[in-house]
């Protein structure tokens, strides 16, 4: 192998392991957060990201141009629907007074 193509070994799997990583913190804080807004926040930030990094990391270890409108488009899809969701069940969970108002700084 080249230089080259040692280091985009190297940086793909630096990519692929941090979006691991990303994802399973967003995952870990669904479970560990205490109340409804908190978890919507860990549901949406922390995965989009870790979805971005690993898909970053798969356009590398590919290495064909093939596939990016596919890594495009499933990047794409995620950042216009995680936000819609999160603020959805937040929105819901507010109404149906299950967010824990006492935690709010400012109640708009």
């Amino acid at each position: 192998m080249t230089d080259t193509a040692t280091l985009l070994d190297w940086l793909a799997a630096f990519l692929l392991v941090s979006g691991a990583f990303f994802s399973l913190v967003a995952g870990v804080g669904l479970f560990v957060l205490p109340d409804l807004l908190a978890r919507m926040h860990a549901a949406a930030k922390p995965q989009v990201l870790g979805l971005l990094l690993m898909l970053a990391g798969l356009g590398i270890v590919w290495r064909s141009w093939v596939w990016l409108p596919v890594l495009f488009l499933a990047w794409i899809t995620q950042m216009v629907t995680a936000p819609v969701a999160s603020h959805l069940v937040g929105r819901t969970g507010y109404r149906t007074k299950h967010a824990r108002r006492e935690l709010l700084h400012r109640d708009e």
